[in-house]
């Protein structure tokens, strides 16, 4: 098994995306990139501890690669933007990749390379991309938020049209008791 780490907003989005996919068998919410030992969400939220909301994905390679990984992290945020996704707003919700060894790295700068010169974005790509860090799992109510809150309003108009949508053009990747 693999691990991959990638900041992209609000972690609750990034998580429900991630769950789904055939290969990826725990996504855990969390803190990583600061300077302050175990911080809380309250501390985070004020955009001055340097850390961002994360996922951590524990994935297997022979089904999912960290390419594939890569290509729906940057289809389902915005990669543009600097601390910034949606309402979200801070430093805790820029767009950032955290390498686990060379090869993730080189992936990682590769991908950014191609999708630049193929212009899939209006401007250009501004995640970062740092060496893995210390990471901090974000508190219980914040693990499988979307699967446990769905009726909650944040679940209802943002979370779930971002899933339907990559339900929809990733159904190859999708768990396929998900798709029943």
């Amino acid at each position: 098994m693999e691990t991959a780490t990638f900041g992209g907003g609000c972690f609750w989005c990034t998580e429900a995306v991630f769950q789904t996919l055939n290969g990826v068998s725990q996504v855990t919410s969390g803190y990583m990139g600061g300077e302050l030992k175990h911080p809380t969400y309250m501390e985070i939220c004020n955009g001055n501890t340097g850390h961002a909301e994360v996922i951590q994905i524990i994935f297997d390679e022979s089904i999912i690669s960290f390419s594939e990984l890569l290509l729906i992290f940057f289809k389902t945020h915005n990669p543009t933007t600097l601390n910034r996704q949606g309402n979200d707003i801070g430093t805790q919700y820029r767009s950032v990749i955290f390498y686990e060894n060379e090869d993730q790295k080189k992936q990682a700068e590769t991908m950014i390379a191609e999708l630049n010169s193929e212009k899939v974005f209006d401007k250009p790509i501004i995640t970062e991309i740092l060496p893995i860090a210390e990471f901090y799992e974000a508190e219980d109510y914040h693990q499988n938020y979307f699967s446990e809150n769905q009726g909650k309003p944040y679940c209802a108009f943002v979370i779930q049209p971002k899933l339907n949508k990559f339900v929809k053009d990733f159904k190859d990747k999708i768990k396929p008791e998900l798709l029943e």
